[in-house]
């Protein structure tokens, strides 16, 4: 049987580790796919993402669609709950500062705890078939934003092909990811993935995550992502803000001569 959040972690390279356990944190938060505790989620223990964001998500399944991408990371340890958590986490500060009418600003998302959303929302859904949708919607975007500069063709698939066969994924998990990888890329398809407003801030932060933003046809592709979804340009600036603030430097290895 397809498990969409189970790929969706060995697609970030994460392992989920008790977290669905549907613990309570403070305030009511951290129920549904954040399983327990609450805090600051980049800041949990945990070693989920091998380079989460801004391109640079180098583990797992996503390393081999994103290839050499990268120059940054989330800052901190990533949470080691889940493949929604910390995307949820980051699209929820953002529409939260929107609907505030806050400035955008990464140095603002930087200083304060990511925090989860409330439990049974768009963007932590508690019911299993709610999360296994909200997953299988997640990867399909993110596949469709790696695919966005052109670099996958049929020999890179072929590569990425032969290196899942050495990965613990399932043959249904296979074939989920061969099709959307050898489906043409389409926006259209990728935005009437989302069935609420908070739902489509969610697809266009893992889009940010999976994309580098200083490719020019990774930046055409996510204006036109922003316009099919719908979304506020101000609402956009805030998505940009918030993943932007909760990135840091990869350090560069220089080898001496």
């Amino acid at each position: 049987m397809f498990d969409a959040k189970s790929l969706l972690d060995q697609f970030m390279g994460g392992h989920n580790q008790g977290g669905n356990q549907g613990g309570q944190g403070p305030q009511g938060l951290g129920r549904g796919a954040f399983g327990q505790g609450g805090g600051d989620l980049l800041q949990q223990a945990g070693n989920m993402l091998g380079g989460f964001g801004g391109g640079a998500l180098t583990g797992g399944l996503a390393g081999l669609l994103l290839g050499s991408k990268g120059g940054r990371k989330l800052a901190g340890n990533a949470l080691a709950y889940g493949g929604m958590a910390v995307a949820g986490a980051l699209a929820y500060r953002a529409y939260q500062n929107y609907q505030a009418g806050k400035q955008a600003s990464p140095a603002a998302t930087a200083q304060t705890p990511l925090l989860p959303p409330p439990a049974d929302t768009p963007f932590n859904p508690v019911q299993e078939a709610d999360q296994q949708s909200l997953a299988r919607n997640l990867l399909r975007t993110m596949i469709s934003a790696a695919k966005a500069d052109g670099h996958i063709d049929a020999a890179e698939q072929a590569n990425i092909f032969a290196q899942m066969d050495k990965m613990n994924v399932g043959a249904e998990d296979k074939v989920f990811v061969m099709d959307e990888l050898r489906a043409p890329l389409d926006v259209d398809a990728v935005a009437r993935c989302a069935r609420t407003p908070e739902e489509a801030a969610e697809l266009y932060t893992v889009s940010l995550l999976a994309i580098d933003v200083d490719n020019p046809s990774e930046r055409a592709y996510l204006a036109l992502l922003a316009a099919r979804l719908k979304l506020d340009d101000r609402l956009v600036a805030h998505l940009h803000a918030t993943v932007e603030g909760a990135l840091e430097p990869v350090k560069q290895t220089v080898a001496s001569a």
